[in-house]
């Protein structure tokens, strides 16, 4: 689905039958699919960008219409975040119908608001007697040094990207709360690049279906765990190749900016309690580490949501649920970084692949 435009500012396996479903090195293997994927194969899950056209910022929103059980972990030490609490395994309410991610730092909260408001409209919420509430949580990340920071997204822009929503493979790059994400910030903005968001998903031959979808806006460097090797980041003084951010901390050679932070979800078809949806929310950070250095660092508000929508007949340990999470994660991650595309100044990974 396109970003839209705006007039105005706006049963346990073991762990190796679990890597061996997620891994692509079991590409060819029953429990796998190749096709591109993606957080709306989860059923009940749909996702709508909308994307400001006045300055590179935005937001994304995941829909739960029918309601989802969920879950939050907070790593970063300079969150952002909208009914976290609400999400403790001991509190009342045990649905979600919507998580808001959103670029504009703090002033991007305002989009949940609009959310809210079109999810009344189209009569989704907690049922409190005749009234129904929608519970939306949200997290935003600081993009507010790209372009004009005075323009930020709002509630409009909240209700726009859930009118917009679907069951379609979403965008990649910059678009929705990708649309202003930087990353390789360690030694300030004038030698970072372009994040963006990303979404994939693992499909198993037994039903089971987890996803992610991830706005890479990290203080770090993006890495490709399978070999290693930086994929966007910090670039060297000269701007034409990357510093590595793990090099230039063991040097002392790091002065990170502030802007920053990785924020997303993770989705199953499985049925969960909000404690189990936690479990698997703590679990998909680790493919946020494996994939991002240094990863949930005092200038990162690094969040990750987790949403069971139970609409599949399926058995599943939450140990292998939150394991194909981290893979899930790690994988969007590296989607975001390369389909974004270059602004004035932030170049994006594909743009130093082709000048090498």
């Amino acid at each position: 689905m396109l970003a839209g435009t705006r007039v105005r500012s706006c049963a346990t396996l073991t762990l190796t039958a679990v890597f061996a479903a997620a891994s692509p090195a079991h590409a060819g293997q029953q429990a796998t699919d190749t096709r591109p994927t993606s957080i709306t194969d989860v059923p009940g899950i749909l996702v709508g960008h909308y994307t400001l056209t006045e300055r590179p910022t935005g937001c994304t929103v995941v829909l739960a219409m029918d309601g989802a059980t969920g879950g939050v972990d907070v790593r970063g030490g300079a969150p952002g975040t909208r009914e976290t609490a609400l999400l403790d395994p001991v509190n009342t309410v045990q649905e979600l119908h919507a998580v808001v991610l959103s670029g504009g730092s703090a002033f991007g909260l305002d989009a949940a608001g609009g959310t809210m408001r079109w999810l009344e409209e189209n009569g989704v919420g907690f049922g409190v007697g005749e009234i129904r509430i929608p519970i939306v949580a949200g997290a935003i990340l600081f993009d507010l040094r790209v372009g004009d920071g005075r323009i930020r997204p709002d509630a409009e822009c909240g209700y726009q990207a859930a009118a917009t929503a679907s069951a379609a493979t979403p965008s990649e790059g910059n678009a929705g709360a990708g649309a202003g994400a930087t990353v390789g910030k360690l030694a300030g903005m004038n030698r970072a690049m372009k994040g963006g968001i990303g979404t994939s998903s693992i499909r198993r031959a037994d039903g089971l279906v987890v996803g992610a979808l991830i706005a890479v806006n990290a203080v770090g460097d993006v890495i490709d765990p399978s070999t290693g090797r930086v994929i966007a980041g910090v670039r060297t003084e000269d701007g034409g190749g990357l510093a590595d951010a793990r090099v230039m901390v063991r040097n002392s050679g790091a002065s990170p900016s502030s802007s920053n932070t990785v924020i997303g979800v993770v989705a199953t078809n499985a049925s969960l309690t909000k404690a189990q949806a936690t479990k698997v929310a703590q679990m998909a950070h680790d493919g946020l580490a494996r994939a991002i250095s240094p990863a949930h660092t005092p200038w990162d508000g690094d969040t990750i949501f987790a949403l069971a929508t139970g609409q599949g007949n399926v058995d599943a340990d939450v140990l292998e649920i939150g394991a194909l999470a981290a893979e899930a994660v790690s994988e969007a991650i590296l989607r975001a970084v390369r389909a974004a595309e270059g602004l004035p100044g932030l170049p994006s990974a594909s743009d130093l692949l082709s000048s090498d």
